[in-house]
């Protein structure tokens, strides 16, 4: 089971009642290591981006690179989208053990850091979204254009560098207390390493040689995780500047239709911000939410329960319409 507070004071303990250890390596503050490992998961696999536009014009693009790519892309974005995300940060469903495990895992190779760290993060994000104290609002600096070109940077990737930190303790203690997530979260560096060397593993066997694991390392590892790393940014830049608003929200949270294949249903933004514990984010006719539907598909197999549908009154009730005609 999974909670979400608002905020928790005490640190969590264990049963001798003495406090747990931290979920993941250093303190409030980013260490000089953690920045440098941090700029280098996030260079790395850019210039791999940059590089494969030449690269596929030049030299083409095996369908088993692509498989590799896509296979790989949308296996991570969902461990975020449903795992790290309406899972672990919001508890819009409950899971069976296997089930919570295998999403924390399918999230950590996403490559966008520790699991309990990217929930405190997220979990501050809503207590304060778009307002004081948000990591990552790209009004932060102001409403004219160019405090708002620095904002989108900010919370684009800016807010990454941010020496400070989320503390885990007072955002997180519920997956503090789960040995498992917390040996998960810690190992984040090892579901990375998996993550990166499986698409070499499967294209070097395949292929049988040295020149199809390359291949398949920089489609299927590097352009991989760029791509997914500046989809998931776009939902904390882009969707909250831009995008249309039907539900109501105390945020500037919107939804933008063309990320929501790429972003496996998170750019339905605004309901996710005007009800935050539904599993489901593109509730309106024709909006694709492929987490939900994976969703759907766990609560049938027996694996999730206990999912927060929306209602069609529920959802009805947060129109703006709606609240307009009520005043």
């Amino acid at each position: 089971m999974t909670t979400s507070p608002d905020v928790i004071d005490d640190a969590p303990k264990g049963s001798d009642g003495r406090p747990l250890p931290p979920a993941t390596l250093g303190g409030e503050k980013k260490r000089t290591v953690e920045q440098l490992a941090l700029l280098l998961f996030i260079t790395v696999p850019f210039l791999a981006l940059l590089a494969a536009v030449p690269l596929a014009w030049g030299w083409g693009v095996s369908w088993l690179d692509l498989g590799l790519m896509v296979f790989m892309y949308y296996l991570a974005c969902h461990g975020v989208t449903i795992g790290f995300h309406r899972y672990f940060t919001h508890g819009s469903f409950k899971a069976k053990r296997p089930l919570r495990i295998a999403l924390a895992v399918a999230g950590s190779m996403a490559v966008e850091g520790p699991l309990v760290r990217w929930v405190a993060d997220h979990r501050k994000h809503h207590k304060f979204s778009d307002a004081e104290g948000d990591p990552h609002s790209p009004w932060r600096f102001g409403e004219t254009v160019p405090a708002l070109m620095k904002g989108l940077w900010w919370a684009h990737i800016g807010w990454l560098f941010d020496e400070e930190q989320t503390s885990q303790e007072k955002y997180a203690p519920d997956l503090i207390k789960d040995p498992a997530i917390r040996r998960i979260s810690r190992d984040f560096i090892y579901w990375t390493i998996l993550s990166l060397a499986i698409p070499p593993l499967v294209g070097g066997l395949v292929t049988m040689s040295w020149w199809g694991a390359f291949t398949a390392f920089f489609w299927g590892s590097l352009v991989r995780v760029a791509l997914l790393h500046h989809v998931t940014w776009s939902i904390n830049s882009i969707c909250h500047a831009v995008g249309k608003r039907p539900f109501k929200s105390r945020d500037r949270s919107g939804n933008v239709w063309w990320l929501a294949v790429f972003s496996c249903g998170e750019s339905w933004h605004n309901l996710h911000h005007a009800d935050p514990t539904s599993a489901r984010h593109g509730v309106m006719r024709g909006q694709v939410d492929s987490s939900a539907r994976l969703i759907r598909w766990f609560e049938q197999a027996g694996w999730a329960y206990d999912v927060r549908w929306p209602s069609a009154e529920r959802i009805d009730a947060r129109r703006k319409e709606k609240a307009a005609e009520a005043a």
